[in-house]
């Protein structure tokens, strides 16, 4: 008998917590209480001192709303609005309140203290800057004639704008926008060999960038190619990357393949007025 109800049990979704009895429990089938959806504005990443709006949207009319943190015994806060649409206030966050978060909702006409199913998670991030990514290869740092190189510039981050830069040229060389932690710049094998860096960002305001990465050679066959680190250097200005709104054009390469509808690989060839401005580079860049 024990067998069989832990078998239902694992069938069904535990709930949020009750008004009551925070460490309470409900299980209920998913279908009849369906979950809402938490977003945030404007961003999941943002650094200290920004003010971040969560919003739990409903897929019916709702009651009560309910904010919860991963870690946390009780519900962050309650809003009572009848609509689908609830919005929590996080005002000049610290990156102690980073973390994950989830959302449920209640309507009049369910059993006290029964929730909906939670939102899926998500994960806030407070942070100054974003860790220095990895400049790579593929399929090596040594280029043999006729052959070409792909540069995998990789962070922590899932869905972030990179930008690769090249020693002795001022503009970027290639931007990216990727859903992935990387994002590859191919280049042609005559015109490969160079010292490159690259760093990434979130693609849109407010800005978070991170460190530049160590910078990678790339050398022709028998020369031997090299890394050393990208100190930073006082005074030094670089262009700042392509953001989204329309606006002045900027320099396009030709290796850039045109933006494709729907989720975005690349960069928009468009800058507005406030683009972040690049992390410093070494005095070679």
């Amino acid at each position: 008998m024990a067998l069989v109800l832990i078998l239902q049990l694992l069938t069904l979704w535990p709930l949020c917590h009750t008004d009551i009895t925070p460490s309470v429990v409900i299980i209920v089938p998913p279908a009849l209480y369906p979950k809402p959806w938490l977003g945030a504005q404007p961003a999941t990443v943002v650094t200290p001192g920004v003010n971040v709006t969560l919003r739990c949207r409903a897929p019916q009319p709702a009651w009560r709303f309910g904010l919860f943190k991963l870690g946390e015994i009780g519900p962050l806060l309650f809003r009572d609005v009848s609509s689908e649409l609830a919005e929590f206030f996080l005002e000049e966050v610290t990156p102690a309140q980073g973390g994950s978060y989830h959302c449920c909702y209640r309507r009049p006409d369910w059993r006290p203290g029964v929730w909906s199913q939670p939102s899926d998670p998500l994960e806030l991030l407070v942070i100054e800057q974003l860790p220095r990514p990895s400049l790579v290869a593929l399929p090596g740092p040594v280029v043999t004639p006729g052959a070409n190189v792909s540069l995998r510039c990789a962070g922590r981050l899932r869905n972030m704008s990179f930008v690769l830069y090249r020693e002795g040229v001022a503009a970027p060389l290639q931007y990216r926008d990727s859903a992935q932690p990387w994002a590859d710049f191919p280049l042609l094998g005559a015109r490969a060999p160079g010292t490159y860096s690259c760093y990434y960002h979130t693609p849109s305001a407010p800005y978070v960038l991170s460190q530049r990465s160590e910078a990678l050679v790339i050398g022709w066959e028998g020369e031997g190619p090299a890394a050393r680190p990208a100190s930073p250097a006082p005074g030094v200005q670089t262009p700042a990357p392509p953001p989204s709104d329309p606006g002045v054009q900027i320099p396009s390469p030709s290796s850039l393949r045109p933006r494709s509808p729907g989720p975005q690989p690349l960069l928009p060839q468009t800058q507005v007025s406030s683009p972040p401005a690049p992390p410093p580079s070494d005095p070679g860049f």
